[in-house]
């Protein structure tokens, strides 16, 4: 008889939830819930297990929030709980709560050549470290490493190191931006305000008065090659993608690649992938060579989250994946 898993993934709009096949990972019966018709994550999961026809005792929910102890409380919705709490209420015999992007983290296993787009280099190490990030509301950073015949997911705030120039440009938008917030991290130039931020960064470095624009505005007079000051600062936002990518690459060793998870690169994907994104990865000087074989890939699964809450169950559950 087929064993099936509850797996989820959280935001502060939707929370998705699907059942994961405990023998192979796969997803099904995936569905989607506005979080706001819902007064808790307890009433949403109850609602989809009585449209389920199966028996399931072992959950893992992703979640975009930090994951610290037992009581967990969103970042950008009201829903709060307890973990214990809910896995009582639930009568789980396993409940795993993890980071939304530490599930991404876990998906990268389970990914095939179609679920990916590579972007450079030769091929991956097996079992060596691996990097992902995404650009999106924030910069999430995480690493990926193989101990003892185990995926552990190395999960922190990489997003907010500090943002590092490398070119005279780059240093007047530093300028400006330091002028305004202070502390300028990497998040504030890779994010979809970063991309604002760097649009406003190019206008006032230039003396002149920049637009009140959306990220969406920006990219797509960028793309529009309606407006010189946009497409520059997409194409700036490109390039310092690929610097940073290279960083984590070099700071854990990550020949078993490097990988970008969602967010907002996807929106201009042909605009990416005639970028600088690829030589800015390779430009580290005397380390170019220690870099240039390393394989960087977009994720393009449609759940990355749901299959990472699966793949992080299954090998708390014992799977060897």
């Amino acid at each position: 008889m087929t064993k099936y898993a509850l797996v989820g993934d959280v935001g502060g709009t939707n929370a998705r939830l699907a059942l994961c096949e405990v023998a192979n990972g796969s997803i099904s019966q995936i569905d989607t819930f506005p979080t706001s018709d819902y007064p808790s994550l307890e009433a949403v999961i109850r609602h989809y297990l009585t449209q389920q026809h199966v028996q399931v005792v072992d959950a893992c929910i992703a979640i975009a929030c930090p994951v610290k102890g037992d009581l967990i409380a969103m970042t950008n919705h009201h829903w709060a709980f307890s973990i214990q709490a809910m896995k009582d209420n639930l009568n789980f015999e396993h409940f795993e709560v993890i980071n939304d992007f530490t599930a991404v983290s876990m998906a990268i296993p389970m990914l095939g050549e179609r679920d990916v787009l590579k972007f450079g280099g030769d091929e991956p190490v097996a079992d060596k470290p691996i990097a992902i990030y995404g650009a999106g509301t924030g910069l999430g950073v995480s690493h990926l490493v193989h101990v003892d015949k185990r995926w552990v997911p190395l999960s922190g705030e990489g997003g907010h190191v500090d943002f590092a120039p490398n070119s005279e440009e780059e240093d007047q938008i530093l300028e400006v931006l330091r002028e305004e917030m202070g502390h300028v991290s990497a998040e504030r130039v890779l994010s979809g305000a970063g991309l604002v931020n760097l649009y406003r960064g190019i206008v006032k470095a230039d003396n002149r008065e920049p637009e009140d624009l959306k990220p969406r505005e920006v990219s797509e007079r960028a793309l529009e090659d309606s407006c010189t000051d946009c497409r520059r600062a997409l194409s700036l936002f490109c390039v310092i993608m690929g610097r940073f990518g290279g960083n984590l690459a070099l700071t854990l060793g990550t020949f078993g690649g490097v990988y970008i998870a969602g967010g907002i690169v996807p929106r201009f994907l042909d605009f990416f992938k005639a970028s600088g994104f690829r030589a800015a990865f390779e430009d580290k000087g005397r380390f170019r060579d220690y870099v240039k074989d390393i394989p960087v890939y977009m994720i393009t699964h449609e759940q990355p989250g749901l299959l990472g809450a699966g793949a992080h169950l299954r090998q708390t559950l014992g799977t060897v994946l």
